[in-house]
């Protein structure tokens, strides 16, 4: 699914309007009708039923005013209350407000009088459908506005949020003040992307993208972001020959550990065996190699040369080097550990690895000592998967500036560094080099516990040994990993969740993916 910003909308409302001619009146009553079929949709078409409806005194509002007139005609009772004087309500809205009966509409501006207007409707209304903000709000809601919105979420039934929810920011899906928790919300030509980001998510409920006459091409040309949804992965998941072997799926290298640290060596290397590759080998410091037998039965390990104090130095590198030319993919940096030599040996490895490789955790810490130094890796096929802290780095930054726009965040270092960068969170964000950028639909708060990004690295190993591209390893890693996990929280639930079910339930989130989409 395509998410655009709000600013971009603007532009397809302008094209559509002015270039090919279609009037801004026609695209209002489209947007009544698409709302008017999702109010019937989720709550029934029979009349006598009740609404009260929210405007404003600009288009959204407009669009409020032919929702009212289509339920009139048919058969529902409706209360529109507009916040805003009658003389400042002008354009498309202003014609279709006209055209409802006044017996209909209040008017009210100020504070205070709201509860007491509407009481007797809220209390016996069936839905009530908020028209009072759009797509360009960018200021905090306050005033009799915001009266409206804490009347809206209190009072205890659906609700149908016109565009957007209002008071969340139809770009960033931040809350502005305060903002209306929607049942569903009906939006136009594309969902925006206060939809699809937190907190605006979680405000948006169910989300209708109504065609409403904007010209298809603008819709595809415009620049925006790809959602991914169970959909859209199952699209992209290869299914297996039935005469396939080992031998087809590739052999991955994952370079990790370090004393105190097996754990996320174990985890990454499991994961990658979980997540489909034929053969998985993990390289370890030669003093931790005893442990990481024990934790991975199905992967291969090789024990390499250190320091003597469980961590793996520049003295390991022609070890490593030798095991490349056999190998379809590597990943570097589980709990690698950050000693000196440890920095050193990344660098190297990062210089000469000339095949598809995944930088986490140890390995982003090594490589943020310097960026540049991902000016002169050898790899076209370099992924790096940080979490906002890692991010912030690489970048020399602080974590707020990253999480001011993370989707700016990772296009631009992206696009510098030439590398795909998964920078990870809720709706975590991937990011190409040519500026392809997708959002992930999966996942939920039980991931927030220590060795999910282990598990995601063996996860995007896997893929990119299996052949994979870089781009289409990232999207569908992601995605798996939070399907996974929202798999295991329907079996225990979100609170108590650890890494090690996540890595379980990969082969069943490949299977529901495979079968039922």
């Amino acid at each position: 699914m395509k998410v655009i910003a709000a600013q971009t909308m603007q532009e397809l409302d302008r094209q559509t309007i002015q270039e090919h001619g279609i009037p801004g009146l026609e695209l209002m009553e489209h947007a009544g009708h698409a709302c008017m079929e999702a109010i019937f949709h989720e709550f029934g078409y029979t009349g006598g039923k009740r609404a009260v409806i929210f405007a404003g005194r600009g288009n959204n509002g407009g669009d409020g005013y032919v929702i009212a007139r289509l339920l009139l005609q048919s058969g529902w009772q409706v209360r529109v209350c507009i916040l805003a004087e009658r003389e400042r309500i002008g354009g498309d809205a202003a014609i279709n407000l006209e055209q409802l009966p006044p017996a209909a509409v209040s008017y009210c501006t100020v504070p205070g009088q709201l509860a007491g207007l509407l009481q007797e409707e809220l209390s016996q209304t069936d839905v009530i459908v908020d028209a009072l903000f759009g797509t360009g709000l960018n200021s905090e809601v306050a005033g009799i506005n915001r009266e409206a919105v804490e009347l809206i979420n209190a009072a205890g039934c659906p609700i149908l949020a016109v565009d957007i929810p209002s008071g969340i920011h139809g770009t960033s899906g931040r809350v502005l003040g305060c903002a209306v928790r929607a049942t569903v919300t009906v939006t136009f030509a594309a969902a925006k992307l206060g939809h699809v980001l937190y907190p605006g998510a979680d405000h948006t409920g169910r989300l209708v993208v109504a065609d409403i006459g904007i010209p298809a091409e603008l819709v595809a040309n415009a620049s925006g972001c790809e959602f991914l949804t169970a959909e859209s992965i199952a699209l992209l998941l290869r299914r297996r020959d039935r005469q396939a072997h080992k031998g087809h799926f590739g052999h991955c290298l994952i370079v990790a550990g370090s004393s105190g640290k097996t754990g996320a060596a174990a985890l990454s290397a499991n994961s990658a065996v979980r997540a489909g590759s034929g053969l998985v080998t993990l390289a370890v410091p030669e003093s931790l190699n005893p442990i990481l037998e024990v934790k991975t039965t199905e992967a291969m390990t090789v024990p390499l040369a250190d320091s003597g104090g469980g961590y793996l130095t520049d003295s390991a590198f022609p070890a490593i080097a030798g095991l490349l030319p056999d190998k379809d993919a590597l990943a570097i940096g589980p709990g690698l550990g950050q000693h000196p030599a440890t920095v050193t040996l990344v660098r190297a490895l990062l210089k000469a690895a000339d095949l598809p490789l995944v930088i986490d955790a140890d390995g982003l810490n090594a490589v943020a000592q310097n960026a540049n130094c991902l000016l002169d890796k050898k790899s076209t096929h370099v992924v790096l998967t940080p979490h906002p802290g890692e991010m912030a780095r690489l970048m020399g930054a602080t974590i707020a500036d990253v999480e001011a726009d993370r989707i700016a965040t990772a296009r631009k270092f992206a696009a510098a560094f030439g590398v795909h960068l998964i920078l990870k969170g809720s709706r975590t964000i991937i990011a190409a080099p040519d500026g392809s950028t997708a959002i992930n639909g999966s996942g939920n708060p039980g991931m927030a516990s220590g060795g999910m990004g282990d598990v995601l690295t063996g996860i995007i190993v896997s893929l990119l040994g299996q052949g994979y591209n870089c781009h289409d390893a990232c999207r569908l890693g992601v995605f798996i990993h939070g399907y996974a996990a929202d798999l295991v929280a329907q079996d225990k639930g979100e609170i108590g969740m650890c890494a090690g079910d996540v890595q379980e339930k990969l082969p069943y989130a490949y299977q529901k993916l495979l079968t039922g989409c």
